[in-house]
């Protein structure tokens, strides 16, 4: 088995540096030398086999079951290697018989009826809360936050990017937000305090919105600011915002039509949307296999050419795009040092596997950022040609507003 291991992985990995110690004990190197150097060791012949049959979606599966153990570097840097790598050589035929069938299973796959999309949001975002707090910061932004600068804080980023959504949505005081998938409320609650809007926050995650509707009542903003347990096919009443940030990547591309019909018909006839998204950078593929299994059921990160027809068929015009690249490799960085620092608070919450598992979810998502495999999309769609400014000055003077805002508030 270490021979067929040590062709394939010759085969797969051009770049970087990496040890392997099979099972049997024998140890062999693969790449060109360059970058961190990092060692692997199987514990076990069939955790060698399954690599082989299967290596996106075992890798992960190995790692968190301890059959596969990072002996010298870190699982980041061993992802980093194999992400790095993805491209560069020819597959195997038994993986690219794989990859196609994940292919032409990925749009059964995203089948996300009502009671399907609750299910999937609650496997994940319902987990013990404890385990966010770790790694999240205190508002509990889990999407991609906003460096202005190097060596900004988590903190200062959320903000930020709290910031850059509301002044690309151009909020006037009164206006109605629809907020969809709100998550805990940080984004909604903002928007009201901030801006002076009345804002509507929908979730499919009931826990989420317990702790939404508290933070409301104990931040003295209830009267603006309301959470209910909807589904966004569910919407009946109009807004003069709609804003939806890290939840696109949960609704399907089978679904993509009719959550687009959906905002074009809650959106008054001047209003101005955003949507706020992880994005593929290249031509449509499947999500990778063990993330789907293992934390996000039913997610796909989409393409920009999957949501553009979809937009256009709503009736929709597209006023602003912009890609956010490393931003998100950053987030993932400080969340992954954050869980990591307090991880023996995360295995008494939950066990080992789980931090090995979330570990890996948090290294691989920031591998792909980090190499431009994916990023986040930035949408501004309006129904109006001239629902906003004529340039994008407004943006910028509309941040700097805020900002002076918040040092008034602090």
């Amino acid at each position: 088995m270490g021979g067929l291991l040590r062709k394939f992985l010759t085969q797969f990995i051009k770049f970087g540096d990496l040890e392997v110690e099979t099972a049997s004990g024998r140890k062999f190197r693969v790449g060109d030398g360059t970058g961190p150097s990092v060692a692997v060791s199987f514990r076990d012949a069939g955790a060698e086999l399954r690599l082989l049959l299967d290596p996106e979606s075992a890798f992960g599966d190995l790692f968190t079951d301890g059959r596969l153990v990072v002996t010298r570097g870190s699982i980041f840097d061993a992802l980093m290697i194999g992400t790095r790598n993805v491209n560069v050589a020819q597959p195997p035929k038994w993986l690219v018989a794989v990859q196609r069938f994940r292919s032409a299973a990925r749009l059964f796959v995203q089948r996300n009826t009502p009671a399907i999309a609750k299910r999937n949001a609650e496997s994940h975002y319902d987990i013990d809360g404890r385990i966010y707090d770790l790694f999240l910061d205190a508002d509990k932004q889990y999407s991609c936050a906003y460096f202005e600068r190097e060596g900004q804080s988590l903190e200062e980023a959320q903000l930020a990017k709290k910031r850059h959504i509301a002044a690309k949505l151009a909020i006037e005081p009164g206006q109605s937000v629809l907020d969809i998938g709100c998550g805990w409320g940080g984004l909604s609650l903002y928007l009201a305090d901030a801006c002076g809007a009345k804002v509507t926050g929908i979730t499919l995650a009931s826990e989420q919105l317990v702790i939404a509707r508290e933070r409301a009542q104990r931040t003295g903003l209830s009267d603006r600011v309301s959470f209910e347990l909807v589904d966004y096919r569910n919407i009946a009443s109009r807004f003069d915002r709609i804003v939806s940030v890290g939840m696109f990547e949960h609704v399907g591309q089978p679904h993509y039509d009719e959550f687009f019909k959906r905002v074009a018909e809650a959106l008054t006839d001047d209003g101005v949307a955003l949507l706020h998204t992880i994005g593929n950078t290249g031509e449509p593929v499947p999500t990778n296999a063990w993330v789907v299994k293992n934390i996000f059921p039913g997610g796909y990160v989409p393409s920009l050419s999957e949501i553009v027809p979809a937009i256009e068929r709503a009736g929709l015009m597209i006023s602003d795009v912009e890609i956010l690249r490393i931003h998100y490799a950053e987030t993932l960085r400080h969340w992954r040092e954050r869980f990591l620092s307090r991880r023996d608070e995360a295995k008494a919450i939950m066990d080992e596997r789980f931090c090995r598992m979330w570990e890996f979810y948090l290294a691989i998502s920031e591998a792909s950022f980090r190499l431009g495999i994916t990023v986040i999309f930035q949408i501004q769609l309006v129904k109006k040609v001239n629902a906003l400014p004529l340039t994008r000055d407004y943006i910028g003077e509309t941040e700097k507003n805020l900002r002076q805002g918040e040092k008034a508030l602090a």
